[in-house]
């Protein structure tokens, strides 16, 4: 006999979790003792924030494909981790958020801190339920799995009743869960071999769920089979090594303008797990609806995703995995007509990575090109929302797999708890998480749980003393009339210290190097204030020239 908490700890052992993010909550006292008893098992990662405990367990689902685990205590709890579920959601990732739930007896009565969390969460995630019986616990955790890993994988929330956590039951365990898996029919790969072969500039975008170094091994086989060009999804940088010679960029904000006139050029698009989101598609501007200008081949895990807005010639409804291992014995009759279209384009690639000249003493391209040549090729880097995550993602190359965490979604607040999270999942690997002022704020309270659990991550905020991504636009629409953007911040190296980890600042470029080394030295979390100056809004204009132009 087994209470449901201790049932529940019990399949997500078996299904091979071993961590869980989240914020200790009284209406779920049961499943915490549970994690007593099965210590050195399954550890309880306690955070500051249930917001910052759900953006761990999204970016830990985004490392490992397996459903990252976050609790949460009701009302207010869930309602702070329903952005992690968000992010999940727009990012493809398995996730298992649980929370605490009223007892049964006090249902509908609007008790302390009650919601329905399956109308709540319905709109943002998977599938949202409530388990309401301890003998169907195995049941419900199994389907959790297989739905948060099947198809187009995403997040599933299902919250636990107090009584139903104390309840005992005899019931057996449930057997881990091995999802299922769509693979390509072989008149798909015939169609785009004939496809591939009668192209004259086709381009690969790259991006989505499930990917794993097996599956980059065999995307990789397959563009060099075909000398294909491929550039890479909104934030999907590190699906191709970025100094691949057929590397030639990524879609995303921002965007070189070469790359979207490639793209417009294209006569074929080969689309690799990418959703074709707004962001990847410049507002569904890059690529013609419904009907592109362009023959496209969708390959997606869901069907229902393929032809969603924009008409495939080719819709392969495919794990990339499987897809990826039939792809690699796809082979040309020939060579590639489109070797100059290709050199091309990478050559336009490597000058919109050399660095800029921005106004102000700290050169945020400089800085980025220097860690580009100086981090080891496994280095994580993490980034939440801001125009600062521009100079990351244009200056910065990824080297390998799973070296980029960064949210779909938007979210601010995401780089520190993502941080947190790959240190936890990686101590072997140098981790660095990027925030601009006002992201960091979001939850740079995260800097005492990394220092609680001894993740020993760099923090680069930039801080300019604006939100600058909103200040951009408004002075884009409204010149001159800077309207709640400003900031007033605070000292961030000295509030790193004051959580026990190591601070640092830096006013002028050629201080960093210096900074940087003794941060990743420091052999504790540390945090790098850089001061902006406000005028560099972008990599690619000012202030003052957003004025200008308004006017």
């Amino acid at each position: 006999m087994r209470s449901g908490a201790e049932i529940l700890a019990d399949q997500l052992i078996l299904n091979g979790a071993d961590t869980a993010f989240g914020v200790p909550g009284e209406s779920y006292l049961a499943v915490l003792d549970a994690f007593h008893a099965r210590q050195g098992k399954l550890r309880f990662v306690a955070t500051r924030q249930e917001g910052g405990a759900a953006f761990m367990a999204e970016a830990w689902g985004k490392l490992t494909g397996r459903p990252g685990i976050a609790f949460a205590t009701r009302g207010p709890g869930a309602t702070n981790a329903s952005i992690g579920v968000h992010t999940a959601m727009q990012d493809s990732t398995p996730m298992i958020l649980f929370i605490g739930q009223v007892g049964s007896d006090d249902v509908e009565r609007e008790a302390f801190q009650e919601i329905d969390y399956r109308r709540m969460f319905s709109p943002i995630a998977k599938w949202a339920a409530q388990i309401d019986r301890a003998d169907r616990v195995p049941e419900m955790i199994q389907r959790a799995y297989a739905v948060a890993m099947s198809g187009r994988p995403g997040p599933v929330v299902l919250a636990l009743p107090e009584d139903m956590l104390r309840a005992v039951s005899d019931v057996a365990d449930a057997l881990p869960v091995i999802p299922a898996k769509s693979a390509p029919q072989r008149a798909d790969m015939a169609k785009l071999g004939e496809m591939l072969a009668a192209a004259e500039r086709p381009l690969a975008i790259l991006g989505g769920p499930g990917w794993s170094d097996a599956v980059a091994t065999n995307v990789r086989a397959f563009l060099e089979a075909w000398g294909l060009p491929a550039v890479t999804a909104f934030r999907a940088k590190d699906r191709l090594d970025n100094a691949h010679p057929l590397y030639v960029g990524d879609l995303g904000i921002g965007a070189d303008p070469a790359l979207v006139q490639r793209v417009a050029e294209a006569d074929l698009l080969l689309v690799l797990g990418a959703r074709l989101d707004e962001m990847t598609t410049g507002a569904y501007t890059r690529i013609a609806l419904p009907t592109p200008k362009q023959a496209l081949v969708h390959v997606f895990p869901d069907a229902a995703e393929i032809n969603r807005h924009a008409h495939a010639a080719l819709g392969i409804a495919a794990h990339i995995e499987a897809f990826a291992e039939a792809a690699a014995y796809l082979k040309p009759d020939a060579g590639p007509r489109w070797r100059a279209w290709a050199g091309e384009s990478r050559a336009a690639y490597e000058r919109y990575i050399a660095p800029v000249s921005p106004p102000g003493a700290v050169n945020p391209s400089a800085i980025y090109a220097a860690l580009r040549e100086t981090l080891p090729p496994d280095a994580i880097l993490t980034n939440g929302a801001g125009n600062y995550a521009g100079w990351l993602h244009r200056f910065h190359l990824h080297r390998r797999l799973h070296t980029q965490l960064a949210p779909l979604s938007g979210a601010m607040g995401y780089g520190v708890p993502a941080a947190i999270a790959a240190k936890l999942r990686h101590p072997e690997r140098l981790v660095v998480a990027n925030a601009g002022d006002g992201c960091f704020l979001m939850n740079g309270q995260e800097l005492a749980t990394a220092v609680q659990y001894g993740a020993p991550i760099v923090v680069l905020v930039w801080d300019n003393g604006s939100y600058g991504t909103i200040r951009m636009h408004q002075e884009r629409e409204y010149p001159g009339r800077v309207s709640g953007t400003d900031l007033r911040n605070p000292d961030f190296a000295a509030y790193a210290r004051a959580f026990g980890a190591a601070g640092f600042t830096v006013t002028k470029t050629d201080e960093f190097a210096e900074a940087f080394a003794a941060a990743r030295d420091a052999g504790r979390p540390a945090l790098i204030h850089i001061k902006t100056d406000v005028e560099a809004i972008s990599p690619s204009t000012t202030i003052s020239a957003l004025r200008a132009a308004g006017r």
